[in-house]
């Protein structure tokens, strides 16, 4: 069975002292959820401050991103080798690095490659803009960025998918947990077409874009959707640990 997952994506926000508040007024109650995979993704300065503080725990950690060579002459880029001695997830190919950073799907499968290289787990993020949206190009915009994320891996056991509208990101605007079931499935039918059922069956795939509190419900109910990736309601306490109990109590194994 897969086991559900809900991922902090913190993006550009906190200083080290203000992640090493927001995960100890978190780390107590976020430890007492079983039956679940709770991530936390800071910002890169605060990974070895965030490691040492969920120790013993069973919060695990994750990047928000990184470079697909492992060393060289590339000023402030980060390698897969320095993050694998520090988290065991990274985030890839999230949307605001394909809009603001210019990352293609190219770019996004050589760090798909690197990071299950270095032994990563990463989260690769897919979805359509409004337009695309409402042109009705959904399906066909995430097979693109499937088939080119995923060109030449034959493994993706340690694979998670996290399905994002571009257009439901940090807009306060989520899709209907009925629309997003619908694309995710359609995501699965995809792997196992590439992979084989089996596989697409065991495939963890979460759904992200303004998720709270107030509407994980909707979402994790949804039979085919496998938790969240949040972005502003895991910056507060309170919010993200409602979104963890709640996943854990439906979809927690």
């Amino acid at each position: 069975m897969r086991v559900p997952m809900i991922a902090g994506n913190w993006k550009m926000n906190t200083t080290v002292s203000e992640a090493v508040a927001l995960v100890s007024e978190m780390r107590q109650e976020l430890d007492k959820i079983g039956n679940i995979d709770k991530v936390i993704c800071p910002p890169f300065v605060s990974l070895a401050a965030v490691k040492e503080l969920i120790r013993g725990s069973s919060i695990k950690l994750g990047a928000q991103n990184l470079y697909f060579e492992e060393k060289g002459a590339y000023t402030g880029e980060i390698s897969p080798l320095m993050l694998a001695d520090l988290c065991e997830f990274v985030i890839i190919g999230h949307s605001e690095r394909r809009q603001y950073f210019n990352e293609t799907g190219d770019i996004v499968n050589k760090k798909v490659q690197a990071a299950l290289k270095s032994g990563l787990k990463p989260i690769l993020c897919i979805g359509e803009k409004l337009e695309e949206n409402e042109a009705g190009k959904t399906e066909e915009v995430v097979t693109e960025q499937l088939r080119t994320s995923l060109a030449a891996i034959n493994n993706v056991s340690d694979l998670t998918i996290a399905y994002e509208p571009v257009w439901a990101i940090g807009t306060g605007k989520a899709a209907t947990g009925g629309q997003a079931n619908e694309t995710v499935s359609f995501i699965r039918q995809l792997i196992s077409r590439q992979y084989g059922k089996k596989i697409a069956e065991d495939l963890r795939i979460l759904y992200g874009g303004s998720v709270t509190a107030d509407n994980t419900t909707e979402f994790m109910r949804q039979p085919e959707i496998d938790g969240a990736l949040v972005g502003g309601a895991s910056l507060k306490a309170g919010e993200f640990l409602g979104i963890v109990t709640q996943t854990s109590e439906i979809r927690g194994r």
